[in-house]
């Protein structure tokens, strides 16, 4: 009979037994509700061992290829070893700051180097430790297969103890941790003609340069779209680059928005997803990538879906603003 390894503990399924059955048998609390594998609360991860297909239907993609499943419906046939979700997030890796750069709209860059090897993918993020305990989370720009240093966009929030500690404090050599990386909103092949809608705000633009950028260096045929909106054009960031890069992959459609009043030529009028909306009024087969504020992130996954985008294709990363955390945080 198969055993499941969690916590440093070996528990054995008896019969037909659930992973979540199993567990919560002997004790382990496990979260769960329907216990049916819709509501996706009793979530978790294999670390090792094989996973029946059956108990990932419905997840995203994303999940699935990160191990994800559904224990209520996992009845496994080999040894599993199993963690609830982002469980080694914990763990930290010591990082130096290797270039630090402003790069408009209240926008700092870091490259970072890793002690030891990070595995993750563009769109993920990471939290940020300082040493003081003071923790928050931003998502990640560069691409591993071009073993670039570790890429975070930081934008100085007012009175942002973190935001405002890295642009003028932090500098070139110093050291801090990170942990992590998580988070579903990345870019996987296997669908290369597939259209892509990506819409971001203010440093929201930081996991959807990663994405953009990974999907066509893994060879990503189909129509790229991505918005880029602020209020006024001190807001955005990267321009030229993203202007070089299209012009590079004539597959990847760049726009700039601005919501203000006296638009400079070159930029679209209206907010980021209004103008995307106008250019691309149905997504039916899109994969849509949302980061940003989070009205914006809200507003815009039910307006994707209504046009037509599952809701499997739709990754949602509000930028929230918390009195103790941020996801991605200032």
């Amino acid at each position: 009979m198969p055993r499941i390894f969690f916590e440093k503990q070996s528990y054995t399924c008896q019969g037909n037994e659930s992973v979540l059955d199993c567990l919560t048998s002997h004790g382990v609390p496990i979260p769960s509700s329907c216990r049916s594998g819709i509501c996706q609360t009793c979530l978790m991860r294999a670390v090792e061992g094989e996973v029946p297909l059956a108990a990932q239907q419905g997840l995203k993609e994303t999940l699935r290829v990160q191990n994800y499943f559904l224990a209520c419906v996992c009845k496994p046939t080999n040894d599993l070893k199993v963690a609830l979700p982002d469980a080694e997030v914990g763990a930290r890796t010591r990082v130096t700051v290797l270039a630090k750069e402003v790069l408009g709209g209240n926008i700092t860059r870091l490259r970072l180097g890793c002690t030891l090897p990070l595995d993750y993918r563009p769109g993920q993020f990471v939290q940020l430790h300082r040493d003081d305990g003071l923790v928050r989370s931003y998502s990640i720009a560069s691409l591993p297969q071009l073993e670039e240093p570790l890429e975070l966009h930081i934008r100085r929030l007012p009175e942002g103890r973190m935001s405002g500690w890295i642009h003028d404090i932090l500098k070139t050599g110093d050291t801090l941790e990170i942990s992590g990386p998580t988070g579903q909103g990345f870019y996987l092949p296997g669908q290369p003609d597939q259209g892509l809608l990506l819409i971001g705000t203010g440093s929201g633009l930081a996991p959807l340069w990663g994405i953009a950028r990974d999907a066509l260096e893994q060879g990503h045929t189909g129509p790229i779209h991505l918005y880029h909106g602020s209020r006024d054009a001190s807001g955005l960031y990267l321009i030229n680059e993203l202007l070089e890069l299209a012009e590079q992959y004539p597959n990847l459609s760049y726009t700039p928005c601005l919501s203000g009043p006296n638009i400079p030529k070159g930029f679209a009028a209206g907010r980021a997803e209004q103008v995307a909306f106008s250019h691309l009024p149905k997504l039916t087969g899109w994969r849509v990538f949302l980061c940003g504020h989070p009205t914006m992130v809200a507003t815009t996954r039910k307006k994707a879906f209504l046009t037509g985008a599952s809701m499997k294709d739709i990754y949602a990363d509000p930028f929230v603003i918390a009195a103790d955390s941020i996801k991605p945080a200032a």
